[in-house]
């Protein structure tokens, strides 16, 4: 079959390499579909302007917007064993550290920062749910104990924002083993007197939903968020029954008493200050 007149013009072209834009120059909202220019997207700290839907936030950007005037110093990140294991499954998991470093830019999945929300100090830890889904390994551990002592030396409270798909496998048994760990740190703040506040985000699920995200003194959660421990699908082949709709949502988990409140992104720095105030009040002046 001979080729058409199309085939054969565009093969008769020269090859004119893409010409060079920004990569994402728009940013498509899943929830509604709707474009919106990346940076007006960015500019709303990642909230759909039409929808409101709540995107994913890294840490560094958590960090700038939550501190004032987006002044913090970063905690060092642990040191902790890598690949404890030798784990390999398609890729070793080796590599997929290098990578997941290498898109990010961040050591690993939970970061800590100090500084002050509207003029009170805080220590923060945030969890990337872009590392690895934001899995909860060794690193993950120890930078959450890590947090949760540097409060503790500063007589401030510990506010962490959790995004997880649960425990790492690539670590096995020695990533099920943070959550005990990461629960007596917290029994630690309380014996100090320190508040811990959660802030749920898309999505909190798996051995981070069953131990330091449900632990706090507030659970405060972003709208529409996705929080659990097992996945929906699990959940109705094993108890062979529908879920309701909008089942481990945060308005339903809000609804049904599982969380203190549901905050959109741009009152929650408001908010967070406003607990501090009432759980973690200034000592009054000598005198």
């Amino acid at each position: 079959m001979s080729d058409s007149w199309l085939d054969r013009v565009r093969n008769s072209l020269p090859f004119v390499s893409k010409r060079e834009t920004p990569e994402n120059l728009w940013y498509k909202c899943p929830n509604c579909g709707t474009m919106v220019f990346l940076k007006e997207f960015e500019e709303n700290q990642n909230v759909c302007p039409k929808c409101e839907h709540h995107g994913r936030i890294g840490a560094a950007k958590r960090f700038d917007i939550l501190f004032d005037g987006g002044v913090h110093t970063p905690l060092p990140p642990p040191t902790v064993r890598e690949d404890p294991l030798k784990f390999r499954d398609t890729k070793r998991y080796a590599d997929r550290l290098k990578a997941a470093r290498t898109s990010t830019g961040e050591p690993d999945a939970f970061l800590v920062a100090k500084g002050e929300i509207e003029g009170r100090h805080a220590v923060v830890g945030v969890q990337d749910f872009g590392f690895m889904g934001g899995s909860m390994g060794l690193a993950v551990g120890a930078a959450f104990v890590a947090g949760a002592h540097a409060a503790i030396a500063e007589r401030a409270p510990y506010i962490v924002f959790t995004a997880a798909g649960g425990a790492r496998m690539q670590e096995g048994i020695l990533s099920l083993m943070q959550m005990p760990k990461t629960t007596v740190a917290i029994q630690q703040l309380r014996e100090a007197g320190l508040p811990y506040l959660v802030v749920m985000t898309d999505p909190t699920t798996g051995g981070v939903t069953a131990s330091y995200a449900m632990l706090g003194d507030v659970q405060i959660a972003e709208p529409n968020a996705l929080i659990g421990f097992a996945g929906q699908r699990v959940i109705e082949q094993t108890i062979r029954e529908k879920l309701p709709e909008g089942f481990q949502r945060s308005e339903y988990l809000l609804e049904h008493g599982m969380l203190d409140m549901v905050v959109h992104r741009h009152q929650l720095r408001e908010t967070l200050a406003r607990l501090i105030a009432y759980l973690a009040p200034e000592p009054a002046p000598a005198g």
